[in-house]
């Protein structure tokens, strides 16, 4: 029997092919696998770059790396998060709240 092939996300710099890693919900790290392309572009998008690998190859690309973890055909857990609108707001987004960012970084130089 041959082994099946998962389409494996990898980030691609250069000449350099990575495998690109995710977190589960307790914060490891994980590996995944999609059955097929049209599954890694639904949930990833047109973009994302993949490989194919046999189950064992994706484990033994991952296991130096410290993960163990593998999620085959993974779906997406959460809806995308939309800034909620103020009342009395104007129609244009609103920016951070709290101190700027140079503010921020005044305070913590002079620490």
């Amino acid at each position: 029997m041959a082994p099946v092939v998962w389409h494996v996300p990898v980030t691609v710099t250069g000449s350099t092919t990575a495998l690109r890693l995710f977190r589960l919900r307790d914060g490891r790290r994980c590996a995944v696998g999609f059955a097929t392309t049209e599954a890694l572009t639904a949930l990833l998008g047109p973009e994302q770059a993949c490989t194919e690998l046999a189950e064992p190859a994706l484990r033994a690309l991952a296991a130096p790396l410290g993960v163990d973890a593998l999620v085959l055909d993974p779906r997406l857990v959460a809806p995308p998060v939309a800034r909620p609108a103020r009342e009395g707001a104007a129609s244009t987004p609103a920016g951070p709240t709290g101190p700027t960012a140079a503010a921020v970084r005044t305070e913590l130089q002079h620490r």
